[in-house]
């Protein structure tokens, strides 16, 4: 399975965007791609489409740092950005903490229900401190 080759599928067909959350969702894959991150694609029609990132770590296993959510309502689709909690800081206090809610560990979840730049970056450096814990926790 091309990985790739399914999101952009999936990207081609996302044409209903009234929120502006796809040009984000495209920063997220850019900079996951930038990490060197191993992407896994998963689209359950009617259901959710999510983007899992995993780090590779020594001895060939991975662990997963980033899970994108691409949800959809009545007002259009929206992301959700989640971590486990002790991957980030939310130093703003911007995300929902989700107790037992990402595979079942507690996590943090950011919803972007809409363009906004500054918490877009917020976002996109938790990313990026996410996928350095996962090193330093080894």
């Amino acid at each position: 399975m091309d990985v790739l080759k399914d999101i952009n599928t999936y990207l081609s067909s996302w044409q209903d965007d009234p929120r502006q959350v796809r040009p984000f969702f495209m920063r997220l894959l850019e900079k996951l791609h930038e990490l060197g991150a191993v992407l896994e694609f998963v689209v359950r029609e009617g259901v959710s489409t999510s983007l899992r990132a995993r780090a590779g770590v020594d001895g060939g296993k991975e662990q997963l740092f980033c899970l994108v959510d691409i949800v959809q309502d009545a007002d259009g689709p929206w992301l959700s950005v989640c971590f486990y909690a002790d991957l980030v800081t939310d130093y703003d206090q911007r995300g929902n903490l989700v107790p037992m809610g990402l595979l079942g560990d507690d996590g943090y979840c950011f919803d972007m229900e809409g363009s906004d730049p500054e918490a877009e970056e917020y976002v996109l450096n938790r990313v990026v401190e996410a996928h350095g814990a996962v090193f330093s926790t080894l």
